[in-house]
């Protein structure tokens, strides 16, 4: 693979940590470079709920429709800073898992970019799950420090 490859379809995983800041920026610059779509994805984590959490299903989309919320202020932040195509992807689950298994086929991305440092916080940052993308997923990684 030369250095210079195009990527067409360009994944970010986004939470609320610094790291995935630096890497949102970064997966914009690409995408602008490469005039490729921007996928933005995050994971509600169910296992941050307890069991009565789980079982109130307008817990579950106060929680979502929080995340949609919060992917469409970086969808904006991708349309401002140039990016022209944009899309946008929520699932649920373990957040490595799932991009792994569920977003990156589904995206048809060619590109994955994640944050690398993990936190613990109200959920659990993708940083953590770093490591197992790398070595699972189907397609390019680029982790951004």
């Amino acid at each position: 693979m030369s250095e210079h490859e195009d990527f067409k379809r360009i994944l970010v995983g986004v939470d609320d940590s610094a790291d995935a800041q630096l890497a949102f920026r970064y997966a914009i610059r690409q995408a602008r470079q490469n005039d490729a779509t921007l996928i933005i994805a995050s994971i509600l984590e169910n296992d941050e709920m307890n069991v009565y959490q789980a079982l109130t299903k307008d817990y579950i989309h106060g929680e979502r429709d929080e995340l949609v919320e919060h992917i469409n202020e970086y969808r904006k932040l991708a349309i401002e800073a140039g990016v022209t195509k944009v899309d946008m992807m929520v699932d649920e689950g373990d957040a490595g898992e799932t991009i792994v298994k569920n977003v990156i086929p589904a995206s048809r991305a060619d590109l994955l970019v994640i944050g690398s440092i993990s936190k613990k916080g109200i959920r659990k940052y993708f940083g953590s799950q770093a490591s197992y993308m790398a070595k699972y997923s189907p397609i390019s990684v680029m982790i951004v420090r």
